[in-house]
């Protein structure tokens, strides 16, 4: 079998595999610069990191599954909050407004890929990259001063896309959400099966 790798220490990812029967045989952290390029779109800035964090991991006859999650109002993109200051600027830009989370996720199947053909041999299969890009609306409710810092105090902002996580103490400030949960927390579930599936074919 071919092997699966995740590109990606994220725990929230690997557990979202979990939940839909997926355990990658390895998690290998990509390392790559993330910084925005000059005039870069927050969807084609989470596109291209999720594809170049799947290229970034070298290994033959595997499937890479890499993503990126992009926080943005209008093209404005949010850090991944490492300060309290990061974290409680972000929380007042969202503050009873609507945002987008863009998540790019990337399947890349290497070299030496083999695969079973109708008639039971072994074909082997050239690389293969395939990308897709899920769209989400998120809503806030007014914050108070006293709710941003309660929720700073909490530390579960730490290293999250615009400074929170909306399956934790945030999902109290989200009044809705338009388009994939999953996506918001880190990975679009559909999109992701459909993408290791089509690599495995």
């Amino acid at each position: 079998m071919t092997r699966l790798i995740l590109a990606s220490a994220s725990p929230r990812r690997l557990a979202l595999l979990a939940q839909i029967g997926i355990a990658p045989d390895e998690v290998i952290a990509a390392d790559i610069d993330e910084t925005p390029l000059s005039k870069e779109t927050p969807r084609n800035l989470a596109l291209r990191l999720a594809r170049q964090k799947a290229e970034a991991v070298k290994a033959e006859n595997a499937i890479i599954l890499a993503a990126d999650t992009v926080v943005a109002v209008g093209r404005r993109v949010l850090p991944k909050a490492e300060t309290e200051q990061e974290t409680r600027q972000c929380l007042r830009l969202l503050s009873g407004r609507s945002h987008r989370v863009y998540t790019g996720v990337a399947v890349l199947r290497t070299a030496g890929f083999q695969r079973a053909n109708t008639a039971g041999r072994q074909d082997a299969g050239g690389p293969m990259l395939r990308t897709r890009l899920v769209e989400t609306r998120v809503a806030f409710k007014v914050l108070s001063p006293a709710e941003i810092e309660t929720y700073i105090a909490s530390n579960e902002w730490h290293g999250k896309a615009g400074g929170y996580a909306a399956q934790g103490l945030a999902g109290r400030y989200v009044t809705s959400i338009i388009g994939s949960y999953s996506s918001v927390i880190g990975l679009p579930l559909y999109e992701t099966a459909n993408l290791i599936e089509s690599a495995r074919t």
